[in-house]
């Protein structure tokens, strides 16, 4: 026999009631609906971030031949060999892919505030730059004038060949003028009797250095010992000179004075260095006949002269 239930019923009125709340509590669990949502905010943050007066036309994408091409010869270029069709055809889908995002990504203003692309594009504004200065042939009066105006960086540096004897300071104390006096007599008066590798104390340095550029002497023992060559006279024993690590008397036998070169010893590193100068020289006067589009206003909170500076500075 059917049971019949009263809205009146309390039970009955519970069930109605609660069913729907159980209901609404899934629905708001459900993981679709909080994909469609963020499918609804993304829709509309996108058309609020789309630029006023974009068409919603479908843009047009053209995959020239030239560009295949350039996609090949880069795959080549990296595997060492041609793509086959359907690598091909990966490569030209990508190149599709990227072409969308890169609209899309420009339409909705990403590239605003961003410091790498920022960056990216100013490296590309200089490589036009740098493409206006290259193709240009110095003549040989050009680089033998840039040589002469940077004597400094073609020189050729002194050049030394001595033996040192080691004295450390801890050892001798204060006893290390006398020794080093001592020492400094027997070498001289031995000649060649007497062997400086048995005398001194030990050390990592070499005894014996031919023909080594004052920089590497400098590196090896220290500014001060460097300085220190010039003044000694070929073919005695002299010293102490002092050094990095400690003292040494030092023997020189041999020394090339500097000089500045011809420019046929240079002339490589001369065209390179007057390349590089032409690049900056373009480079600085492309940046210059671009800032005179611009009214520069800086806002500070320093003084009126640090504020002319900063002004000044940014114009160069």
């Amino acid at each position: 026999m059917p049971v019949r239930m009263c809205l009146a019923d309390p039970v009955y009125a519970e069930v109605r009631i609660h069913q729907p709340m159980d209901m609404m509590k899934r629905l708001l669990g459900e993981p679709l609906l909080h994909f469609f949502l963020l499918g609804v905010v993304l829709f509309l943050a996108y058309g609020v971030m789309q630029k006023p007066g974009r068409s919603d036309e479908p843009g047009e994408i053209v995959v020239t031949q030239g560009q295949i091409e350039h996609l090949a010869a880069g795959f080549a270029r990296t595997w060492q060999r041609a793509p086959s069709p359907e690598e091909l055809a990966g490569l030209v889908r990508d190149h599709v892919r990227e072409e969308v995002y890169y609209r899309e990504a420009m339409a909705m203003g990403l590239d605003k505030d961003d410091t790498v692309i920022r960056r990216r594009l100013r490296q590309k504004m200089e490589f036009i730059s740098d493409d206006i200065a290259a193709g240009a042939e110095p003549t040989e009066a050009d680089l033998n004038a840039y040589l002469q105006a940077h004597p400094d960086a073609f020189r050729v540096e002194p050049r030394y060949t001595f033996e040192q004897v080691y004295l450390n300071p801890q050892k001798h104390g204060d006893k290390l003028a006398r020794d080093a006096a001592q020492l400094r007599a027997r070498l001289n008066q031995g000649g060649d009797t007497v062997d400086p590798l048995a005398l001194g104390d030990s050390t990592m340095l070499e005894h014996r250095f031919t023909s080594v550029p004052v920089s590497e002497v400098a590196n090896q023992f220290g500014e001060t010992f460097s300085a220190k060559l010039p003044e000694l006279v070929p073919g005695q024993w002299q010293g102490p000179v002092e050094s990095a690590y400690g003292v040494h008397l030092v023997l020189v036998s041999e020394r090339t004075e500097g000089r500045l070169p011809a420019l046929a010893e240079v002339r490589d590193a001369v065209r390179r260095e007057w390349d590089n100068a032409r690049r900056l020289e373009a480079n600085d006067r492309f940046y210059q006949e671009l800032l005179k589009r611009y009214t520069v206003t800086i806002e500070s909170t320093g003084s009126a002269a640090e504020l002319k500076k900063v002004a000044e500075n940014t114009a160069k």
